[in-house]
């Protein structure tokens, strides 16, 4: 006979499951409020968060930044949708580098949205076709609303001045925007339609203003020539190493010697010294007068290399040897026996150079050409960490730009434009389809709406107006948050560029697609420990 009176639990003690309306609404509570949390630090004048960690260790580390991806990255969150959220920001940022907190803004108000169509009983599944459909329409509008310069020199490169403007615009570097907007296209050019950055090198040093940043040709590394070694070498053949060059330290394959001797003592450092020599003798073999190493080298090699006519670098961090490996085009050598297929480097010129009271080694005319360090100054390491995540976002969108070549105005004007189409579209589909096409267009509105609110405007006023302008069949209106009125976002050259939009676009309405598909949300117990 069958016990009803007693549930049947199926889970294991400790693991529990919230269904139906409670699953969604902590899903959508969740998300939304991680939106949120970022939604501040949107457009020309949002504001920064300082992130400070909690563990042992670490409190010191603070963070100072408006970047949606290294806020995301920073923030530990408990919630499953907000984790999603978490991930569609990591995509923008790996994808095109810019947009991360567009992309969790954007993704929050369709939530939102969604949220209210929930609450009217209509059916999840209604609501995701009604948001496909309106992706549809809202990214071809996008797509008619696109520019593309590729083709005249000039005007790409007017085009590509604008999005770096505009991209630093919201960010930390916005006082010196014409400056670095300048230093970054300077860069990407040079890169001759990659998007690697690798050849791009960051060196942040402390001290001088933000305007004293330049951008210098060849690579920078942040070290020094070692005593007695020459500050100048031209024609450079290099040899990028990462081996043991130590001769104080007795290491026979990990064995221990034991010896009361001091006879036996002086053999064995002997026996180093010369297993030492004949590994300096078949690095000298190579015909370099320059050896890089990723470790030390210590006073014997030193002077075995000086005697020999070698300049050597020793201690280059692991990925300061990486990066200049790449740009010098030789491989990171380990063993010497054959000096025949070893790839070196070469740079027609390596100084030693003072930035501030620091000294660094240049290497100029370098085998790749496109090589090339933005040095950095400032007044403290949080504006320089914070500088160099806003130029990184820069290069990375620009690089982008050289191989999708469309644009598209920002300013809240392309977000208009979208919705625009949307609700028209919604006025000719029937169902209740229409309603959640319309909840995607008012998500729309939204972006502008917060541009706004974030400079302390008054946004129900200033969209009305911009909504106003483009039924008028003004398409290039849109926000001029500086004097706080709408504005042509051609002529003021607020560029955005067409990949970030769309990427933005299309994360969010998938990222919430799929939030709003959720109906049960399943907390697993933890794995239990053995004793």
């Amino acid at each position: 006979m069958a016990n009803f009176g007693n549930p049947v639990q199926v889970l294991n003690p400790g693991g529990f499951e919230e269904k139906g309306e409670m699953a969604q609404m902590s899903n959508l509570i969740g998300a939304t409020a991680l939106s949120d949390l970022v939604k501040t630090t949107y457009g020309p004048k949002g504001m920064d968060k300082i992130l400070q960690p909690s563990g042992r260790g670490h409190s010191d580390k603070v963070q100072v930044t408006n970047d949606g991806a290294t806020i995301m990255k920073s923030i530990m969150v408990q919630n499953p949708a907000a984790k999603i959220l978490i991930e569609i920001a990591k995509t923008q940022d790996d994808e095109v580098g810019d947009g991360t907190t567009s992309v969790v803004v954007l993704c929050g108000e369709l939530l939102r949205g969604g949220e209210k169509l929930l609450q009217q009983k209509i059916h999840p599944q209604t609501i995701i076709s009604g948001y496909r459909l309106a992706t549809d329409v809202a990214y071809k509008a996008l797509c008619e609303s696109c520019v593309d310069h590729g083709k005249d020199k000039e005007a790409f490169k007017k085009d590509l001045l604008n999005i770096a403007r505009t991209t630093l615009s919201s960010k930390i570097l916005q006082q010196e925007k014409e400056h670095f907007a300048n230093l970054a296209v300077e860069a990407v050019l040079r890169l001759n339609g990659s998007t690697d950055l690798s050849s791009i090198q960051i060196l942040q040093k402390p001290g001088g203003s933000m305007r004293d940043s330049y951008l210098d040709e060849g690579y920078i590394l942040d070290k020094s020539f070692g005593v007695g070694q020459p500050r100048r070498i031209e024609n450079a053949k290099i040899l990028v190493a990462n081996t043991a060059m130590d001769t104080d330290k007795i290491k026979i394959y990990g064995a221990k010697v034991k010896t009361s001797s001091m006879v036996k003592m002086a053999e064995i450092e002997k026996a180093e010294k010369s297993k030492m020599k004949q590994k300096c003798e078949k690095i000298v073999s190579h015909g370099i007068n320059l050896f890089i190493n990723r470790q030390l080298i210590y006073d014997y090699p030193q002077e075995f290399f000086a005697d020999n006519g070698v300049a050597a670098i020793e201690h280059a961090d692991f990925e300061g040897v990486e990066r200049l490996a790449l740009v010098l085009g030789a491989d990171i050598v380990s063993t010497f026996d054959h000096p025949e297929s070893t790839k070196l480097g070469s740079a027609k010129l390596v100084e030693e150079i003072m930035i501030g009271e620091d000294k660094l080694i240049k290497f100029s005319g370098c085998a790749r050409n496109e090589a090339c360090t933005i040095v950095l100054r400032g007044a403290n390491s949080h504006l320089l960490a914070e500088s160099e995540r806003s130029l990184h976002d820069a290069l990375c969108v620009l690089s982008q730009t050289v191989n999708e070549t469309r644009t598209v105005l920002g300013g809240g004007c392309s977000e208009m434009i979208m919705a625009k189409a949307v609700t028209e579209a919604a006025k000719k589909t029937a169902g209740k389809q229409s309603i959640a096409m319309q909840a995607f267009a008012d998500a729309l509105k939204q972006m502008p709406t917060v541009i706004s609110d974030n400079a302390g405007l008054d946004s129900a006023e200033l969209v009305s107006v911009l909504e106003a302008e483009h039924y008028k069949g003004n398409k290039d209106a849109g926000l001029d948050v500086n004097i706080g009125s709408v504005g042509n976002m051609r002529d003021l050259g607020v560029t955005e560029s067409f990949k970030v939009k769309q990427q933005v676009l299309l994360s969010a309405a998938e990222a919430a697609e799929m939030i709003l598909r959720v109906d049960n949300v399943i907390h697993a117990a933890p794995r239990e420990r053995r004793q």
